[in-house]
């Protein structure tokens, strides 16, 4: 069973009328780059919601810049600001979770679903539910409640189309229809910026330098990750959800210069690799465009310049990180919830400065270690579980500081 959208014989979308979008975590930066890519071709598209956390001037201004119908702000607290910026402007404007919970179930062609965090959870499944299409660069939320969002997605007949560069890459090369002949799936990792540290020589590392990734422009959250390779062994549990293959199925590669952004290995001894320069643009220029490429004016590989392409398998013991999620997709039912909110405080207490760079990982595997799971049947279920992850944690930061 294929758990994504078909790559083969689609139904090909005319530009007849503009493409209805809404842009959920407008501001962050998968979504300011979804814009850029509207911008480019604004007579194909219609920018119907956009929604953000708490940045209400970057908000705004894009709401001028697209002609939005509606813009909500999750912080209830920065409704009026919002609506003092937007004044004169004939734009719906709304606070509140369950005002973004609505948004995202509003009547359009194509979703993206960017909000970071365990707090993308709720609207992508409202997306999901209206039988949209939804492109899903939320990691989090498919390593929280995997098994329920699939679900959700074949008993609405949505569509979700993968925006990872990672699970983006597979879902070009990946043959959907004889899916019985692979026999790897082969997530590509840059190593981020402490590739060649030791263990010992990250005990010192900084906020700065873990924000520091060598190849990716992304926000600090995930720019942590990266430097833990938490980020990629969130993406192992979301390409089990997302693709039908068995865990083991699933590998990580190391490659530094981030080009091939993965690979599908076939019986017959084939490997289909995407290549491109590290741009998110360009998965989400996929999806947006899906099933036809979406053009844009992009960076073109040049393979001569770049002169070589290098790899290397992961190291579990200098990235205890990696080795946690793939505990975490092992053990199953709630295990990836706990580990998302766990590794979520751990990050926020590393750039606030209450733990140092290596903690995060020991914080993680201490409630990972502490926690009984719990069979995860529906969607209060995962935030249970993911209360009890965060309020662990922080009772174990608490005890560090």
């Amino acid at each position: 069973m294929i758990k994504v959208a078909e790559t083969t014989n689609p139904v090909p979308f005319t530009m007849q009328a503009p493409k209805k979008i809404s842009i959920l975590g407008s501001t962050g930066s998968v979504g300011c780059s979804t814009i850029s890519l509207i911008e480019e071709k604004p007579e194909n598209f219609q920018v119907e919601v956009l929604t953000a956390k708490s940045n209400i001037l970057e908000l705004a201004a894009q709401a001028k810049r697209l002609k939005a119908r509606k813009v909500v702000i999750a912080d209830e607290k920065l409704y009026q600001g919002l609506k003092d910026l937007l004044s004169g402007i004939n734009v719906e404007v709304a606070a509140g979770n369950n005002a973004l919970i609505e948004a995202a179930a509003e009547p359009v062609d194509w979703v993206m679903s960017s909000i970071v965090g365990a707090a993308g959870l709720k609207p992508t499944l409202s997306a999901i539910k209206s039988g949209t299409t939804v492109a899903l660069a939320n990691k989090e939320a498919l390593v929280c409640a995997g098994d329920l969002m699939i679900k959700n997605v074949q008993q609405s007949g949505a569509t979700l189309l993968p925006v990872d560069s990672e699970h983006n890459a597979i879902f070009q090369v990946l043959e959907t229809h004889q899916i019985d002949t692979v026999d790897r799936l082969i997530l590509t990792a840059s190593g981020g910026p402490f590739l060649g540290r030791t263990y010992d020589e990250m005990r010192e590392v900084t906020r700065e330098q873990a924000l520091a990734h060598p190849n990716w422009d992304m926000g600090a959250k995930i720019s942590i990750d990266s430097a833990t390779m938490m980020n990629k062994g969130l993406e192992l549990i979301e390409a089990y959800h997302l693709f039908p293959v068995a865990k083991e199925q699933i590998d990580i590669l190391v490659h530094p210069q981030s080009i091939i952004h993965s690979m599908v290995e076939y019986g017959d001894g084939s490997i289909l690799a995407q290549m491109g320069t590290p741009d998110m643009r360009t998965p989400i220029s996929y999806a947006l465009g899906w099933p036809d490429r979406h053009s844009f004016t992009a960076e073109k590989l040049d393979f001569a310049k770049i002169g070589s392409l290098t790899f290397e398998d992961p190291d579990y013991q200098r990235f205890p990180a990696l080795r946690l999620a793939k505990e975490a997709l092992e053990a199953g039912n709630s295990a990836p919830a706990i580990l998302n909110a766990a590794n979520e405080i751990a990050v926020e207490s590393f750039l606030c400065g209450e733990i140092g760079f290596l903690e995060i990982a020991h914080v993680v595997e201490d409630v990972m270690n502490d926690i009984d799971l719990q069979v995860i049947t529906c969607v209060e279920d995962v935030f249970q579980q993911d209360r009890k992850g965060r309020e662990l944690a922080r009772h174990i930061i608490d005890k560090l500081s």
